[in-house]
């Protein structure tokens, strides 16, 4: 057998004395886990801790996995919102006559869901329309980067709670092929197959009972083209200035662009007969202004969306500083103030035995939504601590777990 492991090489270390000469599915080893939140897949997929990290094996043939491997790699650099690739192992023994497929080891994406998971355990307050939503900015930022993905649908994408709203993630990457850009051919025939895809993928659900009665899986895999058509269309259209305009035209746009969760990486100005044409080149990793500026204050690596709203709570809390000091708080200082005297706070209040349920940044999000919803109630601001101990006692128990953890009980599926 071979190994190729991406570093860390410590994490690999700790997977090396798997059973790599069984079929994966016939492994018996007490770092498996049963992770109940999975989506479905066509191979044998199995699931590992090692070391406190959770990673998942999917035996495949080992062309196609060396392949996935080399791309997933190079979506990673890219920034680009798929899983990790941490190794393959390739050239395995035969069983008998019979050749064995390579195991591509990815690390399991912490707090991430299945799409059936999602409607199964009601973690989205709009789930269809969330879960459309995600998919169709997924596509786009994958089309801007030139990945043709050639099977996309909501069984080979993830999906993760993001600051109230849905966040996705590419899983499965044997069809995709990357290219310096994409023709308009190779999109309209991933979203074509991505509409089919989740039309019938929604029927599925609606069989299980698990589709609210008002979803027409028909009308809803129509929408899909259109919401892709609508974003790809803002984000790459040119526009005709004329001089006087220029300035405030640029910046509106870029406004535009910078509300719809991207960067811009590139904007272009050509001179023509008609006047003066503006292109913006959208940035095609995921937007990460917010993420870097958070983490320069605090510290916490957390996603765009949850930056923006901790950053708004931070900037909130640095005016009550300066108004019961009576005097200017430097940003940076307010934002170590806040991690230690807010954040960190609350945090601790939450037991580990529900430490599964959502990821921290996610918790207080939702933590600071719940503020809002008492104090409204309430006529007066009740305060972030109150807030917490108030969802952390009556509402985080009831969240189902988005976290595989080892040795955990997985709540059942359906």
């Amino acid at each position: 057998m071979r190994f190729i492991f991406r570093p860390p090489a410590e994490h690999a270390a700790g997977l090396l004395t798997l059973p790599w000469d069984e079929p994966l599915e016939e492994w018996q080893d007490e770092r498996l886990l049963e992770v109940a939140h999975r989506g479905i897949s066509r191979h044998v997929v199995r699931f590992v801790e090692s070391d406190g990290h959770v990673y998942a094996l999917k035996e495949i043939d080992e062309r196609l996995a060396r392949r996935e491997y080399r791309l997933l790699g190079r979506l990673e650099e890219m920034g680009l919102p798929a899983v990790s690739a941490l190794g393959v192992c390739v050239e395995r023994a035969p069983r008998g006559d019979t050749p064995q497929d390579a195991i591509l080891v990815t690390r399991f994406l912490d707090y991430s869901m299945s799409y059936r998971y999602v409607f199964a355990h009601g973690h989205a307050a709009r789930p269809v329309d969330q879960l459309i939503d995600a998919m169709v900015e997924l596509l786009v930022r994958l089309h801007l980067a030139g990945l043709f993905w050639g099977d996309c649908s909501l069984s080979n994408t993830l999906f993760r709670p993001d600051a109230g709203s849905i966040a996705a993630y590419l899983v499965d990457a044997e069809t995709a092929e990357l290219h310096p850009s994409l023709t308009a051919g190779q999109r309209d025939f991933d979203i074509s197959y991505a509409a089919e895809r989740v039309g019938g993928e929604l029927f599925d659900l609606q069989a299980g009972g698990l589709l609210p009665d008002d979803v027409d899986p028909v009308e809803i895999a129509a929408e899909l083209p259109r919401r892709y058509q609508a974003l790809w269309d803002e984000l790459t259209r040119e526009e005709l200035l004329r001089p006087d305009e220029q300035r405030y035209r640029v910046a509106a746009r870029v406004d535009r662009i910078n509300e719809l969760g991207f960067d811009v990486d590139e904007i272009e100005l050509k001179t023509t007969d008609e006047g003066v044409r503006l292109r913006v080149h959208t940035q095609v990793a995921e937007t990460g202004r917010h993420r870097n500026r958070l983490f320069a204050l605090t510290g916490l690596e957390v996603t765009e969306n949850q930056a923006r709203r901790l950053l708004n709570d931070l900037t909130s809390y640095r005016g009550y500083l300066e108004q019961k000091e009576g005097r200017s708080i430097p940003e940076t200082v307010a934002g170590h103030r806040w991690r230690a005297e807010v954040y960190d706070k609350v945090m601790a209040l939450v037991p580990e035995s529900l430490s599964d349920r959502l990821a921290p940044a996610e918790i207080f999000h939702e933590i600071l939504e719940h503020r809002w919803f008492l104090s409204e109630r309430a006529g007066k601001d009740v305060g972030t601590t109150a807030a917490a101990k108030s969802y952390i006692d009556a509402i985080l128990p009831n969240t189902p777990p988005t976290l595989a953890l080892p040795g955990g009980e997985p709540a059942p599926e359906g």
